[in-house]
């Protein structure tokens, strides 16, 4: 008699939603949440500069969307210590009171922003590169790479039968001045992930990202060429960057000296931790002036121009314990973040009036290396992980889809250009947009977190909302709109999005402003009155205003 068939059905394995409430669609804020089971963890919380707003508050991420679902992550888990990844914590941590998980340099940031605030800091927990925890339905395992901060970790989320690699910010860097290259061996071992969430800030750059050693050999042969003071400005947090400088200036017999709150701070906290351990001797900056001009380094805040910034007191001779001169040099060894390109020039100006030698990476592009992988860099760690699917993270738009473009080339599924604020499902079938929730801009206004104001001030029911957003470039002659403008409304009246974009195209060939800012107060009312004559009831408007980098400066 035949045997009945036997059919076998494969196991369903439970899905997984993921939640971006920052770092999507722009660079910086970087907040990630996971839900497995009805358990979620948060990955990250980070803050941006607002550029265009007056006097640039901190934005913070909304945390709307998870009041709305009712959701209390169970912990926060810290990929690593830069300000767009923890620089919200402070704020938002005590909507929700959970276990905070960081390697020792990020526990360490997070503990003196914590006690600024008055906050307990026995929620923070250090958890060394390599080891593994469990957090409800999930469990992770801190996997070390390189970034342009000591402990920077990819985070391995097994949920269930899914394997996740949450990248963080990352390169390939061979020769990395803290902390060892990334082990090869290390991420082979976990292939092949179902997903891996991933940087995109340097996706359309071919090639392969610059080593931390190359600009610490350039950052040498450049001071010892120079005579007189040096001031070498670049990013605190950049800790590769401020040993490369001091090494340089032992080996240049020069006196080191730091200025700028932030420096002095990180610099603290990573020696404490033993780090920058062949650091030279630190000089008080009220002591610089007892020695010769041929022995003095400063290493300073304030490579962006921000006017409150150390370098730009010393342009304005508003240092109380040092002045520039004639015969003195000044290094730029950061990049330009976009939207600060005049700040910045016009920090130049004032520089070069007091008669300074500038060098910056526009004419030595070996005085900076990005801290995030170009292609080559992509595809080298894609071949050793094997990820099913990738979602472009940590970037604007223009950086997801080239991380897309680049993912297809590989034969790996990249159906989605996630915003912040989509709730996104991974399941047998692959990444689906399963709801997008609205996000409202806010700021840290007066020691509180606040909404952005629009038109009316503070939102009500009577008023519609239109959340817009423009991405602008400087140019020679002032501020070019690039792409599409990013619209997000509520309101029933029709909207000609071809029209507005004309009428803004024609107020940003007639504005002059140096800011962002200025650009948005100017652009506000006039985008307004257009708003008034074309639309039967006029929404709130939420206006945000972003920088593009332009083709120019790509690659450098």
């Amino acid at each position: 008699m035949p045997q009945p068939r036997v059919q076998i059905r494969s196991r369903r394995r439970a899905p997984l939603h993921l939640l971006p409430l920052g770092g999507c669609g722009e660079i910086g804020m970087n907040l990630t949440l996971y839900e497995h089971r009805d358990r979620w963890i948060a990955v990250d919380c980070g803050m941006m500069i607002r550029q265009d707003l007056p006097g640039s508050p901190l934005q913070v991420p909304d945390l709307t969307p998870l009041e709305t679902l009712g959701i209390a992550p169970e912990a926060l888990v810290i990929t690593h210590g830069h300000e767009d990844h923890i620089g919200a914590a402070a704020w938002l941590w005590p909507q929700w009171g959970c276990p905070i998980h960081a390697t020792p340099l990020a526990a360490g940031l997070l503990r003196s922003k914590f006690a600024e605030r008055g906050l307990r800091t026995d929620a923070i927990h250090v958890i060394e590169p390599g080891e593994a925890i469990e957090i409800g339905h999930f469990a992770l395992r801190y996997l070390p790479l390189t970034h342009s901060i000591p402990e920077s970790c990819a985070l391995l989320i097994q949920a269930g039968e899914r394997r996740i690699l949450h990248t963080g910010d990352w390169k390939l860097d061979p020769a990395p001045l803290l902390g060892a290259p990334i082990d090869a061996d290390i991420y082979r071992a976990i292939a092949p992930v179902d997903l891996v969430v991933g940087d995109s800030t340097c996706a359309p750059e071919p090639g392969h990202s610059r080593s931390e050693s190359e600009v610490a050999n350039a950052l040498e042969e450049a001071i010892a060429a120079l005579s007189g003071r040096v001031v070498v400005s670049c990013f605190a947090s950049n800790l590769d960057r401020v040993l490369a400088i001091g090494r340089a200036a032992e080996r240049c017999g020069r006196r080191v000296s730091l200025m700028g709150r932030s420096m002095e701070r990180m610099v603290r906290i990573a020696q404490g931790l033993g780090y920058l351990e062949d650091f030279p001797a630190l000089v008080p900056v009220h002591d610089l002036g007892y020695l010769p001009p041929d022995e003095v380094l400063v290493i300073a805040t304030g490579s962006q121009g921000e006017p409150r910034a150390a370098l730009s007191r010393l342009a304005a001779g508003r240092h109380p314990h040092f002045e520039l001169m004639e015969g003195d040099s000044v290094i730029f060894s950061a990049r330009a973040i976009p939207g600060n390109e005049r700040l910045i020039e016009r920090l130049k100006h004032a520089l070069r009036l007091t008669g300074v030698r500038l060098l910056d990476d526009t004419h030595q592009p070996a005085l900076h290396a990005s801290g995030h992988p170009y292609q080559d860099e992509l595809r080298t760690f894609y071949d050793w992980i094997a990820p099913c699917n990738l979602l472009p993270v940590h970037g604007e738009a223009r950086h997801q889809q080239a991380h897309q473009a680049l993912a297809s080339e590989m034969s790996i599924e990249a159906p989605l250009t996630p915003r912040n604020g989509d709730l996104i499902r991974l399941d047998d079938q692959g990444l689906h947009l399963q709801r997008h929730y609205r996000l409202t801009p806010r700021i840290i206004d007066q020691d509180k977190i606040a909404p952005v104001a629009g038109s009316g001030g503070e939102s009500t029911a009577r008023h519609d909302q239109l959340f817009l957003a423009i991405s602008v470039a400087a140019s020679g002659w002032g501020w070019t709109r690039i792409g599409r403008l990013m619209l997000d409304d509520s309101h029933a009246s029709p909207l000609d999005e071809t029209e507005l974009a004309d009428r803004i195209d024609e107020c940003l060939d007639d504005i002059q402003a140096d800011s962002l800012a200025e650009l948005r107060e100017a652009l506000y009312p006039d985008m307004m009155a257009w708003l008034a004559d074309h639309l039967h009831r006029v929404p709130e408007v939420h206006l945000q205003i972003f920088a593009v980098e332009t083709q120019a400066a790509v690659g450098k």
